[in-house]
């Protein structure tokens, strides 16, 4: 993930990518004055208290690669897991992903981008986005893959 960020940024706009080491992560930063024109959505203050729309050409990139989409929120804020349940004295376990956000606008737009790709969900809870059918979850292996 660390040199698919720093590889992106490079190609998009970035003359200089530093990696950051820090506590449990590394940070890739660059600095630009450009950056706020591919990323209207940035701005002072919580996310889930502000508008979280996305700009008429970024709709369009995500109509055509909603698969980039759905890996990114995803490996910002989901994860993939074993489920395990127990009907009737038997265990299941299956595996499942879930995306947690409290912004409505980026909750919405994950579901979209999961309509795109046919990928079926249901809210478990009112921030909580559930992927559990085993076609969607192929599905989304395919596109997420793993975060390490």
């Amino acid at each position: 993930m660390i040199e698919a960020c720093d590889t992106a940024m490079r190609h998009v706009l970035a003359a200089k990518v530093q990696r950051v080491q820090q506590a449990g992560c590394v940070s890739v930063q660059s600095y630009g004055t450009h950056w706020p024109c591919l990323f209207p959505q940035h701005g002072p203050g919580r996310k889930h208290e502000r508008p979280i729309v996305l700009a008429d050409w970024q709709r369009s990139l995500v109509e055509r690669h909603p698969g980039d989409f759905v890996r990114g929120l995803f490996h910002s804020d989901g994860c993939r897991f074993a489920n395990r349940v127990s009907v009737r004295g038997k265990e299941y376990i299956y595996p499942r992903y879930l995306f947690v956000n409290e912004s409505a606008d980026i909750m919405g737009l994950c579901q979209w981008s999961l309509d795109l790709l046919g990928v079926a969900w249901r809210m478990s809870r009112r921030n909580c986005l559930s992927v559990a059918r085993r076609d969607a979850v192929a599905t989304l292996d395919r596109h997420v893959g793993a975060k390490s």
